[in-house]
This record gives structure tokens, C-alpha cells and sequence, in this order.
């Protein structure tokens, strides 16, 4: 190093400094710096070189940095072509795994090599090689061969080390293995025959109905014979080809999707995410969705008839504690039933779920629960009124999401429901086994009619003690795989549900959760009141709300109530429906009494509004004044001295009244002769 010279603009680089500095550190030190004049090429003044032993530390180490990079571009350039050597793009594990033992004899001929190629003894180069020949088992031109092989491989190591920063040394290692035989070329099927059978293989109709390989070749052989040639593969190249492709990258996921939609593909194929529930409180975040058991029960309809159905579960699941709650079991879900499993869900707990999650269907999304069109799937700004914004909203759910159509993963009580087939419907003698159609081998037949006749299958009531013992008794009280899974302290549902902070939320007065049980409408008020059901509803309030249109909600279990709202969420009224009026002499007096009585209350309520808005502002404020103290006269004109009738013109009309007068007439006139002759006796007898 001390006989290596730089120039001074190079050393101020290295230093870090102009070129002015460090001609000044070395004219204030020369003591320090060693320097020599070196002419130029060009001629004139002499160049001042600088010894890179006399640089600082940080100077001297980039000095050395650059003659690496330096020798290494020299290498790159002098090694490399632009031919690919085929390590450079193998995978290193899988030639492992393929080629262990010749991978690990190469590893120790590397080393070998790369001693020889060190070697700097006095010893002559040709009798070096000729040992380390005989110690390998090989020629001395073998060796040879390796040795640029290794050196080949050396400089693709650092031209690639460049590019991406990675080590790449195992190209030495792999430079001195055999070059892998290519599998799998079929040469007996051109492009063209290839392209065909995939073609055939891959096509929507075909691949649908499952089909072998002996019916893709035999119309391979029909599309051959269409295209004129006179030879082709046989079968058993066709179906090597067919396992090949089979066993490719994405191809065997490829044909499912080809075989059996986008739908089953999602389902089975695609990957998806895992949630961590564990950031979650308990009853943050609840699941909901129905479950038809592959059991069958006996069932009593309203109108009295037994039958045996598949009962329907309607249950929510905290997702936190995987606690299912608000159990309901039925025999069609509806949303009747889903808003009544989820206030049995909130006054179980005590607690109203910041956010829900349902499935799609119908019954748990519609106008009534989301207070939206169900076209629309995010939640838009909902309103203050309870039937704008929908039931869960109304509720105290700050916020609630639907799962896509037909893609249930993101429901966790799904994996519940499994759970329950696995170790509950079993135990029934009316098992009958799933009936989806990925699973039709699973079915169980059993003569459900007989056993309804001979009694034995479970009531609902029955059925439902036996689901709610099995919850309390196995279910909560079973260790949890996914609450293992997420490294939960507590494993069990019920044991995480006691343990773990819940949300505080409590539950609204049970009064407003029964109004919102009822279903809610619009309904227009007329003259006769509200028509539903077609049935009339009235009440003496709906006077003030003719020709508008209001809110009504009712009780499914009794229609003859409706309980009527305005179109500010105010109650107005109940209205009962109504007695309607007959005909003729049908009509009872007591109902017509009743009717005059009505209307003559509607009648004062309207007056008694209508004085009160025409009271003039003295009396509002001091009602003492006498009522004709500063009231207004609006109209412009004279007031009536007396009331005017204008009488008929008919005939007829007017010689009955004259007839009327004339006999008015002869009637005081006798009366008063009758009484002169009665003063006229009374007289003689006080004489």
C-alpha cells in the first residue's frame, strides 16, 4: 500500500473533502502526507499523486472498496456471455431434493477445486494438478475443465449478487453437477396435438360430466381423422400428457373451476384470510344465520294438523366467546322469528352487539331489518326514525354487514353448525344424514311417515329442551379448536364469556322492543279511516290526519289493532277495527247513536282547534277581557241586517203555504169564542 499513489482530486474524494482542503491539510502537514510529482501525458505542470497509506482510515477502506468493484466488473465482463448457464435459473432446494447425493459430492470437488485455484507454492502448477487429480479420480484436463467452470460460475455469482443483492455462491457448487435431464417433453405430440387436447379436455360441456380419459382420447382420435393424419399418440401418451398437465402449477385448480363454476371453486379452491377474533370484546360482533337440522320432528300446525318437518334453527353466535344465543327453532325461518331470536339474544346477555353480521338471504336483509332496499349492500346514513332505519338499528346496533351470495366462510357460526351435525343430529333415530349435494353419499333412509305414525319422533318442545341441554351441558363447555388456534387463555365458550371484558350497551325498555316486533307500514287515512287486510280500522284521532298518509304497525299474532304513527314517529292513535254500518232497517239505533256521537266529538274537536286559532292575541294573553274585545274584521264590505230566505218559485210550493196561513187563521177564531163563553158562565156563578 505504500507504494500505491493516487491522484489528489481522487484522494479528496476518498476523504470526503474539496480539493482545495486537502492540497491545504498537506501544505500545513507534509510531515504527515507522502507525495510525488508525476508528469503529465498532455505535458505542463506536474500531477501531485498521494501515497493511500498517508489517507485517513475512512479514506483508505473506500479506496479498497472501489479496487473490489473495480476487479469485480472486470471479472462480470471477462466470464460472462449472454447465455444463461441453467443454474443460474434452477431452484436450488428442489435439485436438492432431486440430486442429493450428487449435490453433496460436488460441494466437496468445489472445495477441492478452489484450493487448486489458491495454490500460490513454489510447487510446479502441473504436478499440483496432477495430485489433486489423482485425489478427485479424474484427469488433469478434467480438472481443468472444472476449474473454469468454477471461475464461470464465480462471476455469475457476482454479476447476480449485483443485480439483486443476494448471495449466490451454491453456482459453484452447481456448476460441477450434471446438467438435469428435461422430463416430461412427450416428443411424439407436436403443438398442434397438444393444443387439441387441451382444447378437449378443458371445454365447459366436457370437463361438467366428469369424464375419463378413454372418452377425451376417443374424440381426439375424431378430430384427428377430421384433420387427415396418419399417425398420432396412443392413448397411454395421451393420458401421461393428461397427468402431467394434471400435476402443473394452477391446472388442477383450473379444471375444477372449468367442472364446477365459480361458486364450488371459491368455496373449495380459493384461499382466503383467518380473522384474530381475540382483539375483539364479547357480544362486539355477532353472527347470525339459520340451520335446517337433518332430523326430522313432529310438528303441530295452527290449524291442528301433525306432520313431521325438518326443524329450522335461528341463532346468533358472539364471535368473540363462539357462544351461540337466541335460539329459536321453528319451521320456516322468517323475519318474525329473526327479530325475535335477536331480542331473546339482548335480553339474555343484557348487552346490544356494537356491530352484526348476517347472512344474505331474505329474511335476516330486507327493508324492514336494514331500513334500506336490500339492492343496496353497504349501510347507507340511516335517519332518526325507527322504521327509516330498520330493526337493528332501532335496536342500538351502531352498524351491520351481509355476507356475499353463496359465500358463507365469512360467517363463523357456519363452522358451528357443522359442530352440531358432527355431535348432535346423529343421536337421533330420525337422522336421515346431510342432503347437500357435495355430501349425497352421507345420506341415511328411513321411513319418516312410519315413525310419525308410531310416534316416534320428538315434539318440537321435546326437540328443543334436547338442542338447549346439549349447548349448556357440551357445547359451552367443550374446548374450542379456534379459540385454541388464536392462543386464547380460555378455550371453552362459556369459560371466555366469563372472564372476558364485554361491551357495555345496555338493552332498550323491553316496551320499545316489543313495538318493534310489530310490523311496520305506510297507510293513507280517508273519510271512513284505514283499510288493512281488508279490513277497516278507525278511531276518532284519525279525523285530523284525512288524506294523509301514516305509519301503522300491528302484532302478527293479533290484527285487530293497529297501532298508528305519524309521520314524525309520534303515536298517534290505536285503531280498532271497525263494526261496518248496514243497510235499511238493519241498522241498530245503539250503532246508530254511536256513529252521531262520534262525529259530533270530531265535529267540536275541529271547531274547538278552529276557535283557538281565531282568538285574537288580547284574550291569549290575558283571557279576562270581554269577548268582543279586539276581534278582527278581515272582509271588506256591509253585514247582513237580517237573514234573507230565498223562497222557492214553485206553485205548488207557494198555495200550500197560503192553505197553511188560512188554516193557522180559523183556528184563533174559534179558540176565542171559546173562551168569551167560558168568562161568561164563570161570571153568573159568582152572582
Amino acid at each position: 500500500m505504500t507504494d500505491t499513489y493516487i491522484a489528489l482530486e481522487i484522494a479528496a474524494n476518498f476523504e470526503g473533502v474539496k480539493y482545495k482542503t486537502l492540497a491545504q491539510r498537506i501544505i500545513r502537514d507534509p510531515a504527515r502526507y507522502e507525495t510525488k510529482a508525476q508528469p503529465r501525458e498532455s505535458g505542463g505542470k506536474a500531477e501531485i499523486m498521494v501515497a493511500v497509506s498517508s489517507l485517513s482510515p475512512k479514506a483508505r477502506r473506500a479506496w479498497r472498496a472501489a479496487q473490489k468493484a473495480d476487479g469485480r466488473d472486470a471479472v462480470i465482463n471477462s466470464r460472462t456471455t449472454e447465455a444463461r448457464p441453467w443454474y443460474v435459473d434452477a431452484d436450488l432446494n428442489h435439485y436438492i431434493e432431486q440430486n442429493r447425493r450428487a449435490y453433496y459430492e460436488a460441494v466437496e470437488t468445489a472445495n477441492v477445486v478452489q484450493r487448486f485455484i489458491d495454490y500460490s507454492g513454489d510447487e510446479p502448477k502441473a504436478t499440483v494438478a496432477q495430485r489433486v487429480a489423482a485425489e478427485l479420480g479424474i484427469s488433469p484436463q478434467s480438472l481443468y475443465r472444472c476449474r473454469e467452470k468454477l471461475l464461470e460460475a464465480s462471476a455469475w455469482a457476482l454479476r447476480c449478487a449485483a443485480e439483486d443483492g443476494q448471495n449466490h455462491d451454491h453456482f459453484k457448487v452447481l456448476a460441477l453437477c450434471r446438467k438435469p435431464r428435461a422430463k416430461e417433453t412427450f416428443p411424439s405430440l407436436n403443438a398442434e396435438q397438444r393444443a387439441i387436447i387441451e382444447n378437449i379436455w378443458f371445454h365447459k360441456d366436457f370437463v361438467q360430466n366428469k369424464p375419463t380419459v378413454e372418452l377425451l382420447y376417443g374424440q381426439f382420435e375424431e378430430a384427428a381423422k377430421d384433420r387427415g393424419w396418419e399417425t398420432y399418440p396412443s392413448v397411454k401418451t395421451v393420458g401421461r400428457y393428461i397427468s402431467y398437465l394434471m400435476d402443473s402449477p394452477g391446472v388442477s385448480s383450473a379444471h375444477y373451476l372449468a367442472a364446477n363454476g365459480l361458486r364450488e371453486w371459491k368455496n373449495k379452491k380459493q384461499v382466503k384470510c383467518k380473522r384474530d377474533t381475540s382483539t375483539l370484546d364479547v357480544m362486539e360482533y355477532v353472527v347470525a344465520d339459520a340451520h335446517t337440522f337433518d332430523v326430522w320432528v313432529q310438528y303441530t300446525t295452527p290449524n291442528g294438523k301433525v306432520k313431521a318437518i325438518r326443524p329450522v334453527l335461528v341463532a346468533w353466535e358472539d364471535v368473540r366467546s363462539r357462544r351461540i344465543l337466541g335460539t329459536i327453532v321453528c319451521e320456516h325461518s322468517n323475519t318474525q322469528i329473526v327479530k325475535e331470536s335477536f331480542i331473546k339474544m339482548v335480553y339474555e346477555t343484557g348487552c346490544v352487539p356494537l356491530e352484526v353480521h348476517m347472512d344474505n338471504g331474505k329474511d335476516f336483509a330486507n327493508h324492514e331489518t336494514l331500513g334500506q332496499d336490500r339492492k343496496l349492500r353497504g349501510m347507507e346514513t340511516p335517519f332518526m326514525d325507527a322504521e327509516v332505519k330498520g330493526f337493528y338499528l332501532a335496536m342500538g346496533v351502531k352498524r351491520w354487514s351481509r355476507s356475499l351470495p353463496f359465500q358463507p366462510w365469512d360467517k363463523p357460526i357456519e363452522r358451528a353448525f357443522s359442530t352440531f351435525c358432527l355431535r348432535f343430529s346423529s343421536k337421533f333415530s330420525s337422522y336421515v344424514g346431510t342432503l347437500t349435494a357435495s355430501k349425497t353419499e352421507a345420506k341415511r333412509n328411513k321411513n319418516i311417515k312410519r315413525m310419525l305414525e308410531r310416534g316416534e319422533l320428538l315434539t318440537m318442545d321435546e326437540f328443543m329442551e334436547v338442542l338447549q341441554a346439549f349447548l349448556s351441558q357440551w357445547y359451552d363447555t367443550h374446548k374450542h379448536e379456534g379459540l385454541k388456534e388464536l392462543g386464547e387463555r380460555w378455550t371453552t365458550p362459556i369459560s371466555l364469556w366469563d372472564n372476558e371484558p364485554h361491551i357495555q350497551r345496555p338493552a332498550p325498555p323491553r316496551e320499545y322492543a316489543a313495538m318493534l316486533l310489530m310490523k311496520p307500514a305506510q297507510a293513507k287515512v280517508t273519510t271512513q279511516g284505514i283499510t288493512k287486510f281488508k279490513t277497516l280500522y278507525t278511531a276518532d284521532e284519525l279525523a285530523h290526519y284525512v288524506d294523509q298518509t301514516v305509519g301503522v304497525r300491528w302484532d302478527v299474532d293479533d290484527v285487530r289493532r293497529l297501532y298508528v304513527y305519524d309521520k314524525e314517529g309520534r303515536k298517534v292513535c290505536e285503531a280498532c277495527s271497525a263494526e261496518l254500518m248496514q243497510f235499511g232497517e238493519r241498522v241498530s239505533e245503539a250503532a246508530l247513536e254511536e256513529l252521531h256521537r262520534r262525529k259530533n266529538r270530531q265535529l267540536s274537536d275541529v271547531r274547538a282547534i278552529l276557535e283557538q286559532y281565531r282568538t285574537p292575541p288580547e284574550l291569549r294573553l290575558d283571557p279576562s277581557q270581554p269577548a268582543a274585545v279586539g276581534k278582527l274584521d278581515l272582509m271588506i264590505g256591509h253585514a247582513p241586517k237580517q237573514k234573507v230566505v230565498a223562497l222557492p218559485a214553485d206553485k205548488e210550493y207557494r198555495s200550500e203555504t197560503v192553505s197553511r196561513k188560512k188554516k193557522s187563521t180559523a183556528g184563533d177564531e174559534f179558540l176565542t169564542e171559546k173562551a168569551g163563553a167560558a168568562l161568561e158562565r164563570l161570571r153568573a156563578m159568582n152572582e
